[in-house]
């Protein structure tokens, strides 16, 4: 099953980054809500699914840059203008997304299936991460932690519903969302929260 712990207030890191100056507390200016979607084929792991929901201000300035005529929702070319000026500059920070397979790192290059949907002002992109891990008899270790290293933008996993597995009867799943230890950000005030996944083989 997968759990989530409490995580850390933005408000609070704000508040101990007003005594370290004006250039620390320049960040976030971008908050972001996020759900995963763990998918398995007949092999293993094959990626998983990405669901940000961003905050009201970062909303309606892409709908006011990108709706072009204000109708409420992207349409198809809108959307492809998101996805080319308001999303694909992320690549060089490989997309937010930070993949270690059993401790070594893979480097997230690409991503399929964007989309941007702009619903009642509120803005969410979906996008699907390829990452083949082929199922042995022993567990897979995979880490998946989702952030700007910049901290401009602040990612957090939803409350309710944080992750979900899709086609895992195959396998034996474990998995829980916590903080990662072993990478901090934010001049070291910041423990990205990540995935912890492992699935083998069912005997």
């Amino acid at each position: 099953m997968i759990r989530v712990g409490k995580q850390v207030l933005w408000l609070i890191l704000f508040l101990n980054a007003l005594c370290m100056g004006s250039d620390v507390i320049a960040h976030p200016h971008v908050f972001i809500v996020q759900r995963l979607e763990i998918v398995f084929d007949n092999h293993g792991l094959a990626g998983f699914g990405v669901e940000w929901r961003f905050d009201e201000m970062f909303g309606n300035m892409i709908a006011m840059d990108y709706d072009q005529n204000q109708n409420g929702i992207l349409e198809p070319a809108e959307v492809i203008s998101v996805k080319e000026k308001a999303f694909s500059y992320i690549a060089e920070y490989d997309y937010f997304i930070f993949v270690k397979i059993d401790g070594q790192s893979f480097k997230v290059k690409w991503i399929s299936n964007f989309n941007a949907v702009l619903k009642n002002g509120k803005l969410s992109y979906h996008f699907f991460v390829p990452c083949h891990v082929k199922a042995h008899e022993l567990f897979k270790h995979i880490v998946i932690a989702v952030y700007d290293p910049t901290y401009y933008t602040a990612i957090f996993f939803a409350q309710k519903r944080p992750a979900r597995v899709k086609n895992g009867d195959r396998f034996v799943i474990e998995s829980a969302i916590k903080e990662d230890k072993s990478t901090s950000i934010y001049f070291g005030m910041v423990n990205p929260w990540a995935l912890f996944l492992k699935f083998r083989l069912k005997s």
